[in-house]
């Protein structure tokens, strides 16, 4: 059976599985075991069926952790699409942009803690890209959950849409991702307020970036995840994302801006379900979050094995790619011979 890895590393078997071994295996320990054993086998992974992780893609265990983040990630758009609406209907006079932060960063630890059980709690895909390339999760898994994360963050925004009056929707925007929107002028006539694309793109990167590095970096970090725990994580993790929502919100003092997405999931669900200008520099909301993920992945390279345990990480992208490259160069040797 292959590994149930989360984001913090904590094997996610199933209940029978846990109590028949009656302890959780760390992904520190689970990493040793692997490593000893490609000692034995002189490499691994030995196919490239297990470099892609392709095993876990008929496992249950997988697909029951999915509908966890499907279901995880369909509560988490709804609950912030409704504070962002909420917060700007209500016109709050004072620090506007401050309410909604607070609400998001307790929204976001409590749902993460949530499903960090089931799934390990990623719920962005974000999250599954990236731990994807440091080699937390194997591609399979993390292609797995990010489809899961899309859907669950169309449903999230479907329900925002049936509790929420025409007029409301169209205001706000279902309280999705916008660079820019159309709104009344001077004499009635519609003019365009927002931002530039390419501002926008440099803040997704920017402050995806801060996220990876200031937060998820504490979970991939099996001896600060340990010595924290999942709750101080977790709250960690949400505070920090709250701060880059009211930072990117507040830097640019332009309406019409709905600050850095760092949840390309969540854009999308808004714009499946309202489209429109939602659709207008959608790709900023993915592109650079990735970007990030990248620019984060070969950061934990060049640092110090001794500041970030990443030893033994069986998906480690790089890993993945000079085995896979191996083995085809292997395979095609042979049948040259």
């Amino acid at each position: 059976m292959a590994n149930e890895v989360g984001l913090l590393g904590h094997d996610l078997r199933d209940e029978e599985s846990l109590s028949a071994s009656k302890r959780v295996v760390s992904f520190a320990r689970e990493a040793s075991l692997v490593s000893q054993l490609g000692e034995e086998k002189k490499k691994f992974p030995v196919t490239l069926c297990e470099s892609f992780g392709l095993d876990e893609i008929f496992s249950m265990n997988v697909w029951r952790a999915s509908a966890g983040e499907l279901l995880g990630t369909a509560i988490l758009v709804f609950m912030l699409d409704a504070i962002v609406i909420s917060t700007y209907e209500d016109g709050v006079r004072t620090l506007p942009n401050l309410i909604p932060s607070i609400l998001i960063a307790i929204t976001i630890a409590i749902l993460l803690l949530a499903t960090f059980p089931v799934s390990g709690g990623h719920l962005n895909p974000v999250i599954s890209f990236s731990a994807c390339l440091v080699g937390v999760i194997s591609i399979s898994r993390a292609a797995v959950y990010m489809t899961a994360q899309c859907i669950g963050a169309t449903l999230g925004a479907l329900a925002v849409k049936s509790v929420i009056t025409s007029k409301i929707d169209s205001d706000f925007s279902l309280g999705g991702c916008t660079i820019t929107v159309i709104s009344p002028g001077p004499g009635g006539q519609p003019i365009t307020i927002g931002i530039d694309t390419a501002q926008a793109f440099w803040l997704e990167i920017i402050c995806s970036f801060v996220f990876l590095f200031a937060s998820i970096w504490m979970a991939y970090d099996s001896r600060q995840a340990k010595n924290l725990g999942p709750v101080k994580v977790f709250s960690i993790i949400g505070i920090v994302i709250g701060l880059l929502v009211f930072v990117s919100t507040t830097v640019t003092t332009k309406k019409g801006y709905a600050g850095a997405g760092m949840n390309p999931a969540r854009c999308l669900g808004a714009a499946i379900v309202r489209g429109g200008h939602l659709w207008d520099g959608h790709w900023v909301f993915w592109a650079g979050p990735f970007i990030a993920c990248v620019l984060f992945y070969l950061y934990t390279l060049i640092i110090p094995p001794e500041h970030f345990y990443s030893d033994g990480m069986k998906y480690d992208f790089f890993t993945v790619v000079k085995g896979s490259i191996g083995l085809i160069v292997h395979e095609i040797r042979k049948k040259g011979h």
